[in-house]
């Protein structure tokens, strides 16, 4: 088996397996759970920290990774913006990240926050595994949980490779959109938000022309757990056929979208990026056209 090939078997891990190993101390285990109610009307958007939750009950040694404060920048008109590669790989050294660790990745939501943290990690060369169906699936199995505030414990040497080509800036959309620019854009949201029949976080609805349509929502089964390989695979043909490649893929706001980045991925694909700023970035400016259907 080629280093890809184990690296793509290895980037999931059953809540038995985590399990087992909960007591090497090579193991990091991340919960990056973000709280993100559908919205109501219109730009109703209320994200909230899960560390709430976290101190409630989390897995045995985790820690909490902030998606929404520690891990994003600031300095940018949307959530969740991706950090310079440096100041995250030195925020995710704090959280105990290093060299030396294995890492697994998981939340309490519904297993987009995880594979967010994942993309970000392989973004600069960091190997990490998602948790099969997340905290959700632990507790099912009555799996045992720990509750209280958890003080990370710094990391030692972090080596990063940064992989620019891993996220899509909003030039480079608009590029596409023009057809000065190789690649196909796919939207991860559901149906009713990529045609503009529900309510959207963001200052308009619809979808980015030229967008094709495959909901993250469909990666997962009715345990929340990523569907087989095969199931995938078909997916993928299904919506995206001989589509031109790269594949940028987008949602509301970069989240989403790395759940479908994670499954291509996993299916081999090489040339895939995540559009960060994403609808949040996009709908903000009235001059960007956006798609509805009635």
């Amino acid at each position: 088996m080629s280093d890809a090939a184990q690296a793509r078997a290895a980037s999931l891990i059953s809540s038995a397996d985590l399990s087992a190993r909960l007591q090497q101390r090579n193991l990091l285990v991340l919960d990056a759970t973000v709280v993100l109610p559908a919205p109501r009307f219109d730009g109703d958007y209320r994200a909230s920290s899960g560390e709430v939750r976290f101190r409630s009950a989390h897995i045995p040694g985790a820690r909490f990774a902030d998606l929404l404060q520690a891990l994003s920048a600031h300095d940018k008109p949307y959530h969740f913006a991706f950090p310079d590669p440096y100041v995250l790989a030195e925020a995710l050294r704090e959280l105990g990240v290093d060299d030396s660790k294995d890492i697994v990745l998981y939340d309490g939501e519904s297993g987009l926050w995880a594979a967010r943290l994942w993309w970000m990690l392989r973004s600069l060369g960091i190997q990490a595994a998602i948790l099969e169906g997340g905290f959700a699936r632990w507790r099912r199995e009555d799996r045992p949980i720990e509750s209280g505030a958890v003080e990370p414990v710094c990391g030692g040497s972090l080596t990063i490779k940064v992989d620019s080509a891993a996220w899509t800036t909003r030039a480079q959309v608009e590029a596409i959109v023009r057809g000065e620019a190789p690649g196909t854009l796919i939207n991860a949201l559901s149906a009713e938000l990529f045609e503009g029949r529900a309510a959207s976080r963001y200052r308009r609805r619809g979808h980015i022309p030229g967008s094709l349509n495959w909901p993250a929502r469909d990666l997962f089964d009715e345990r929340g757990s990523y569907r087989d390989l095969g199931g995938l695979a078909a997916q993928a043909e299904a919506t995206l056929g001989s589509a031109g490649r790269p594949l940028v893929i987008y949602c509301g706001g970069g989240i989403s979208a790395a759940a479908n980045a994670f499954v291509l991925w996993r299916l081999g694909e090489t040339k895939i990026s995540v559009y960060d700023g994403s609808l949040e970035e996009w709908s903000a400016d009235p001059n960007l056209p956006l798609v509805t259907r009635s």
